[in-house]
């Protein structure tokens, strides 16, 4: 028996935000899938100097800790998880290289701060050939006003 579509879920600091829980629990309602949650290990500042693996791997295991519980709630189910490597659509391509995802799903900050959407992470990560759910968090001043 299939377990379902293999949903690798890329973010960083919104990985556990309402926004992207919502989207997680839409996704499982949808049908059969198994959650992944990559989180690129990020390092910056002095620590690239000092020792960039372990400040950032500490970074990404904080939020992993932090994401994994509420991801498993939103998903029904067990939530599997990975660092990946600094930039964002490298550490795509190796998880879907190695783990063959069928879907994914980045989770990014608002428009005005979002590196990742800067970059046009979403539209380089749809040249993988898989289906690109993109989730903005919304900001502070949206969330006040609603």
């Amino acid at each position: 028996m299939s377990e379902g579509a293999r949903v690798l879920v890329v973010a960083n600091k919104t990985a556990a935000t309402p926004a992207l829980l919502e989207a997680v629990r839409e996704r499982a309602a949808r049908g059969p899938a198994v959650f992944t949650l990559l989180v690129p290990n990020a390092a910056h500042g002095l620590h690239k100097l000092v020792d960039p693996e372990d400040q950032g791997r500490s970074e990404a295991e904080a939020v992993i800790e932090l994401a994994v519980p509420l991801l498993e709630e939103a998903a029904g189910g067990p939530v599997d998880s990975m660092i990946g490597v600094p930039e964002p659509l490298a550490a795509i391509q190796d998880a879907v290289n190695v783990h063959g995802f069928d879907e994914l799903i980045i989770s990014t900050l608002p428009q005005r701060v979002s590196k990742w959407l800067h970059l046009d992470l979403p539209a380089k990560a749809s040249g993988l050939g898989l289906p690109v759910t993109t989730v903005v968090a919304s900001s502070r001043a949206e969330r006040a006003m609603a």
